[in-house]
């Protein structure tokens, strides 16, 4: 991958971003602000994920909450087995991946909004599942037969924010990556014509799931953190809609099919968490009136937008000249 002035004036402000990210526990950041962060970061991971397979890919995928939750579950089953935490964040990410491979092999013979809403069933089909079964057979807490992580007093949240850091930024590196190769312009001939690029010898099974199970692990990661921090997991919140308006929210606000549009749009969606926390009953109302509102004014996004602008493009055109 060519090293273009550009990138390198990229790289450089998202290094030190990550840097300067790192820093605020140890010099005693508000504890609010830590919050803010924690959350954007998870956020990030997984609006990079749907913009992976929806913008870059054409799958409308409205499951990745079913590999959230797995991961919340997976933490249970080794804190309670009185296995490292660490390992099971590592298995949370193979239990995610072997089961978008499972789903993976019925899903992908729908298409369009079949696909969407045959993905659609897989959480709630879980939610049920997990409402039924008791994974560690032992006490629940609360009326959502949930239970409370253990192994977590030896973890301090700084170290819990730094990995949140990790996933996020890593999400971004991963995202990078994928564009930059033979994988994400495969994704593009997809997304623009499955039959052209079937035609053309693109194995189109093969890359559908590579980009699936990529979105999976990366999915699984940002939810065990989240709930490493969360320190419950419940089948109504592990695998709850709130996690898919999320994602969906962040990268159509943001920009759908652009790398800093996710970024913008989770930046609006922490802001929301934490406004619309007093409109408990009627948040995902608002969120969901919100996104027809953005989908209607500004299809495209805010990145989108921005980039039509000559404001932006001369920005752009200065940032090169500065790295020359």
């Amino acid at each position: 991958m060519e090293l273009t002035p550009l990138r390198f004036v990229r790289l450089t402000l998202l290094f030190a971003a990550v840097a300067l990210l790192a820093i605020f526990p140890l010099i005693g950041l508000p504890k609010d602000w830590i919050l803010y962060i924690f959350l954007f970061c998870v956020y990030l991971a997984l609006a990079n994920m749907w913009n992976l397979l929806c913008g870059y890919c054409g799958l409308i995928s409205l499951c990745q909450t079913a590999f959230i939750g797995l991961a919340g579950y997976t933490l249970v089953i080794f804190t309670w087995n009185g296995l490292p935490i660490s390992l099971g964040i590592l298995c949370s990410a193979v239990v995610a991946a072997v089961f978008a491979v499972l789903i993976s092999l019925p899903l992908f013979r729908l298409r369009g909004i079949y696909f969407a809403i045959g993905s659609l069933i897989v959480p709630d089909a879980l939610r049920v599942v997990f409402l039924l079964w008791r994974p560690v057979g032992d006490k629940i807490h609360g009326k959502g037969a949930g239970y409370m992580l253990k192994g977590l007093e030896d973890i301090s949240m700084t170290h819990i924010y730094w990995l949140a850091i990790l996933v996020g930024i890593g999400s971004i590196f991963i995202m990078r990556l994928i564009l930059s190769s033979k994988l994400g312009m495969g994704l593009a001939a997809i997304r623009d014509n499955d039959t052209a690029a079937s035609s053309s010898g693109i194995n189109i099974f093969r890359l559908k799931l590579c980009a699936f199970v990529i979105s999976a692990i990366v999915s699984a990661l940002a939810g065990a953190i989240f709930f490493m921090f969360d320190g419950y997991i419940a089948p109504t919140g592990g695998f709850n809609m709130k996690w898919t308006m999320t994602m969906i929210l962040a990268t159509v606000i943001g920009g759908i099919s652009t790398e800093e549009g996710p970024m913008i749009g989770t930046v609006i969606i922490v802001f929301l968490h934490f406004v619309l926390a007093r409109y408990a009953g009627i948040s995902l109302v608002i969120q969901g009136t919100l996104l027809i509102i953005i989908m209607l004014l500004v299809p495209q996004g805010i990145m989108g937008f921005l980039r039509k602008t000559r404001s932006y493009q001369s920005l752009l055109r200065l940032l090169v000249r500065g790295a020359g």
